[in-house]
């Protein structure tokens, strides 16, 4: 009877360490492929050694159009990217593959110096714009009507360029009211959302931004996707002046685009985990 007291003894002390293990620990313990990471996707500006984005930013326009300027400068004693359109059009373009969840999330700083005199959003004529970060989605070209898969492929034809069959832009406006949301007026695969209005209250103030895409994207396309979450396939600095024939000046920060990702471990490592299998 003493060997058996001694024995239930030793159980119940077990249990009462077990109990005592927070729960997080314990969900560690049998969960062992979960393993939580945050990633920094877009390379920074501030990293480039010349004036050139560093790769893989790259540079993209449409035939025919004078490109704008993207060049990153010195400004405050930080590297930043300089963007002016002339006349002109152009996208400077950073490539990733990134799942779109609730952790997703875009950060940057930015001002605009001149705005694109006579940009209208709502037209045709005046769709241009002197600071615009876009992101782009990878969604199922074969999800979308006839008439959209074909503008799509004859998009891509003529540009060379894999468009996106959905991105999403943020724009500084000059006009157009804070939180509108608008289609692109050439486009229904370009959403825009209007996140700063007007020139800021003082000269070369600088204005921070942080969105959570996966809402952004839900409000912007939730029409057609459904529950359909794409992939992040790239984001886009854009500024354009070719349709008024203006100009337009503008500087992004460092872009932060983030995204907490469950990966798959082989063993856990924990004290915990290792102090359970000591036992």
């Amino acid at each position: 009877m003493a060997a058996q007291g001694t024995i239930i003894t030793t159980i119940q002390r077990r249990l009462a360490a077990v109990v005592a293990v927070p729960v997080v620990a314990l969900l560690w313990l049998v969960a062992p492929a979960a393993a939580i990471a945050e990633e920094a996707i877009v390379t920074p500006f501030s990293a480039a050694r010349a004036a050139q984005a560093p790769e893989p930013w790259r540079f993209a326009s449409l035939p025919g159009k004078a490109p704008t300027r993207f060049e990153v400068v010195q400004e405050g004693g930080k590297k930043v990217l300089k963007v002016e359109a002339d006349q002109s059009y152009g996208n400077l373009v950073h490539p990733t593959r990134v799942p779109l969840n609730s952790s997703t999330s875009l950060a940057w700083r930015w001002r605009v110096d001149t705005f694109v005199q006579d940009a209208d959003l709502r037209t045709r004529a005046g769709d241009d714009g002197a600071a615009k970060l876009c992101v782009f989605f990878d969604f199922p070209a074969d999800r979308l009507s006839f008439g959209e898969r074909t503008k799509l492929a004859l998009a891509r034809k003529t540009t060379g360029e894999d468009v996106p069959s959905e991105a999403l832009c943020y724009v500084w406006d000059q006009k157009e009211a804070k939180g509108t949301e608008l289609v692109n007026a050439f486009t229904r695969r370009i959403r825009m959302v209007v996140l700063e209005s007007g020139a800021a209250a003082t000269p070369g103030t600088w204005m921070g931004e942080r969105r959570n895409l996966l809402a952004d994207y839900r409000r912007a396309f939730g029409d057609e996707a459904g529950d359909t979450l794409p992939d992040v396939v790239a984001v886009a600095v854009s500024a354009d002046a070719d349709n008024t024939r203006g100009h337009g000046l503008a500087y992004f920060s460092d872009i932060d685009l983030r995204s907490v990702t469950t990966t798959r471990s082989a063993e856990v490592t924990t004290p915990a985990a290792r102090a359970g299998t000591a036992e």
